[in-house]
């Protein structure tokens, strides 16, 4: 070997410590196709954290694959987290996006979701959920007051039990008896936008980053609870905390319960059978590609939110949930009947 070429070696090898990846898993990716699967229909807001992050992240990744996004709807996403284990190849090429509110049904109800999220490998979050309700149009419910004292039920949609705004739409009801009425099977947000737009439905519950621009820029979405004591400066002031609404300490846990799913927000998985030096790489690459700044520009060119967490904080919430006391993990099932 040359010297010239030895040096080449030797710097590719360094170059490859440096960045935490082993050096015969550095060119794994080269000419692979890398799938982001999204666990509902296009054009909602799931879809639009994976296409955003799927155009940087081979960028990050040693080899430089192709990313593709493939929708697959279903059971309120969890058919997308099902596929990890079950057909889905466990190279290292396929990752999943998905309803975070399925971690929390998945402790209060773990014999119908069948899924321990602690055996997943979590990859990282964008940001977490920051989820409130919200009432539509002129004449929509724009007051926590105004929902209590409704003489009809505040109507919103929900793809399905489990599913975020199926939990915070459920919380209202079952916790503090709004009168809420859900309307399940919607394939995603995009579906429930257009029934909301036709009257079909009052308004919905749901990640703020989700609304339509446009409905907010027009003044036609009325926030009136939000389900994270944080508050970022995009969401008004209207939007109350939830956890401002409980009477007992109780209540306040249960709520914690509730919302854990929040803190995970839009998270990215991947099956626990990924070699652990791919799942390192890919972790990596998500975490530089949440500093990129053309990424960073593409977001908020849409406003959409990024206040990342990696892979080990997300395991770290995950496993936190997962240690809720018995009493309160039972208070909590209503909301999934």
């Amino acid at each position: 070997m040359s010297r010239s070429k030895a040096h080449l070696v030797v710097a590719g090898l360094i170059g490859a410590s440096a960045l935490g990846v082993p050096a015969h898993a550095a060119d794994y990716y080269k000419g692979k196709t890398f799938t982001i699967v999204v666990g509902f229909s296009p054009a909602g807001g799931y879809d639009r954290y994976a296409r955003n992050l799927a155009r940087y992240l081979p960028d990050h990744i040693p080899g430089h694959p192709n990313v593709i996004v493939q929708n697959m709807p279903g059971a309120g996403s969890l058919t997308s987290v099902r596929y990890l284990d079950l057909t889905a190849p466990k190279d290292g090429t396929v990752m999943t996006i998905f309803n975070a509110g399925l971690v929390t049904q998945s402790i209060v109800q773990p014999e119908r979701v069948g899924i321990d999220f602690r055996k997943l490998a979590w990859v990282g979050i964008v940001t977490p959920d920051y989820r409130v309700c919200y009432g539509y149009g002129p004449n929509g419910i724009s007051s926590w007051d105004q929902l209590m004292h409704s003489k009809k039920p505040f109507i919103v949609g929900s793809t399905g039990k489990g599913s975020g705004n199926y939990i915070n739409g459920a919380t209202l009801r079952e916790v503090f008896h709004a009168p809420v009425k859900q309307v399940l099977g919607f394939p995603g947000s995009a579906e429930q936008r257009l029934a909301i737009e036709q009257g079909e439905l009052d308004g919905d519950c749901g990640s703020y980053s989700s609304i339509p621009i446009d409905w907010i820029k027009k003044g036609l979405v009325h926030s009136f609870v939000r389900f994270i004591r944080d508050k970022p400066l995009e969401i008004p002031a209207s939007a109350t905390f939830i956890g401002d609404f409980a009477s007992s300490d109780q209540q306040r846990q249960l709520l914690r319960v509730l919302n854990g799913g929040n803190e995970v927000g839009r998270p990215f998985i991947m099956s626990k059978q990924v070699p652990a030096d791919r799942l390192a790489i890919v972790r990596q690459a998500f975490d530089e590609t949440m500093k990129d700044p053309g990424f960073l520009a593409d977001m908020a060119k849409e406003e959409l939110p990024v206040h990342p967490l990696s892979g080990a904080q997300a395991e770290k919430i995950v496993n936190e949930l997962a240690g809720v006391p018995a009493n309160i993990v039972a208070l909590a099932k209503p909301i999934y009947q």
